[in-house]
């Protein structure tokens, strides 16, 4: 796919700064109320951030806007304009010109090389079906609550990503045997002196995995700018935050990245789903990696009144996490019983994949609704939340309070 005009661009972002600092409230939908232990889960809605449709505003500088949920429904892959948004550093381009941008690749490599927008064209073209989910997505659900940004459950999408994949771009410079990691840097600055630049870094066998690519598109279109246009990194089954944005520097290194966003943030507890006890020490700790099952009802909100004595319908979307959807279950009863949901059309191993099942008539009264991911490694989502400082990884079983009138 071609890239747009350097005109096209810029009056398609408009101006950040500007939007940053005022976002508008939209009139509708209802803007969300998180059931946030503690409370304090009101979230507004804003419209005039560029390239995106109505999001809720986690923050505005640098910017955090979340998909709102009521999207995902009957959506396996979510719009360009509804994706989620997540910027470690607030001071982000404002204009990129797709003549003049570079990508530089050097460090241990034969040959250090620039490649341009149009090189990037020459080489093989791919795309590849991905669930691009934030580490923290979620995180608002902790209890105990944790610091960071306060997610509901759509700091996530799904896209069709296209573009080269990124064994080929190393390939071209030359991958030296010393080489161990690929350090990967985007075009976003710290804001104060002592800020660390965002990087993170992959071992080279993982680099060269086919299904790794650095995307020039997604779902058909251009990255938007807030997605990482031009380029970004694509880290299939793999949390977001190695899914570098405005990607224009890749280094190859001859020891393990040390610096600051490998080795002292986005670290988990080395423990089954990552979980610990509030205060607990003398756990091994490691860079967060790969995803899990999860899964949700999408046609229904917590609180919802559903017909007594009727069959019940449910549909939703689950994901494998960094591998595919083997199945995915529903239960009417709390958990009691358990049964099977038909799944969709299966788009990729790393892609979200919808459902649907038919509950049997229920009483009137209360009820709880679950539903729970198996994926194809065999593994099951889990019955009680995962907890660690971070409020990363949460993947436990959905559950959806109903009542039947």
């Amino acid at each position: 796919m071609s890239a747009p005009s350097r005109r096209t661009v810029l009056a398609q972002t408009g101006s950040m700064l500007a939007m940053a600092a005022s976002p508008a409230l939209a009139a509708a939908p209802t803007p969300p109320n998180f059931a946030f232990p503690g409370g304090n889960g009101a979230r507004p809605l804003v419209t005039d951030f560029p390239q995106k449709g109505t999001m809720v505003l986690q923050r505005s500088r640098p910017p955090l806007l979340e998909t709102p949920f009521t999207d995902f429904d009957g959506e396996v892959f979510t719009p360009n304009e509804k994706f989620f948004v997540r910027w470690h550093w607030s001071m982000i381009p404002t204009e990129i010109d797709p003549k003049t941008y570079r990508l530089r690749i050097h460090g241990a490599v034969d040959r250090e090389i620039s490649l341009s927008l149009d090189d990037l064209q020459t080489l093989p073209q791919v795309d590849v079906a991905a669930v691009n989910q934030c580490s923290g997505n979620s995180r608002g659900f902790f209890e105990p609550r944790v610091p960071g940004a306060q997610w509901g459950n759509g700091g996530m999408g799904n896209a069709r990503w296209s573009g080269v994949r990124l064994g080929d771009v190393l390939d071209k410079a030359g991958i030296k045997a010393s080489a161990v990691q690929a350090r990967f840097t985007g075009m976003d600055e710290p804001t104060v002196s002592e800020g660390a630049t965002f990087q993170k870094s992959l071992t080279i066998a993982h680099a060269r995995q086919p299904e790794v690519i650095i995307a020039t598109a997604m779902n058909g279109k251009p990255l938007p700018l807030l997605n990482g246009y031009p380029i970004r990194l694509v880290v299939p089954g793999w949390y977001s935050t190695y899914w570098i944005k405005m990607l224009n520097d890749i280094e190859l290194l001859e020891a393990p990245d040390d610096r600051y966003w490998m080795k002292t943030a986005y670290l988990i507890p080395d423990t089954p789903h990552a979980d610990m006890k509030p205060g607990q020490t003398g756990l091994t700790m490691v860079p967060i990696n790969r995803m899990l099952p999860r899964s949700f009802i999408t046609n229904l909100a917590a609180g919802a009144k559903v017909k007594a004595g009727t069959p019940l319908n449910l549909r939703g979307m689950a994901m494998g996490g960094d591998c595919g959807v083997a199945k995915v279950e529903v239960s009417g009863d709390g958990g009691a019983s358990w049964q099977a949901a038909q799944l969709g059309k299966d788009e990729g191993p790393y892609s979200f994949r919808s459902w649907a099942a038919r509950l049997a008539a229920g009483a009137p009264g209360e009820a709880v609704l679950l539903v729970r991911c198996t994926n194809t490694k065999g593994e099951v989502q889990p019955d009680t939340p995962n907890w660690n400082p971070s409020g990363f990884m949460r993947n436990v079983v959905e559950r959806l309070p109903v009542t039947r009138t």
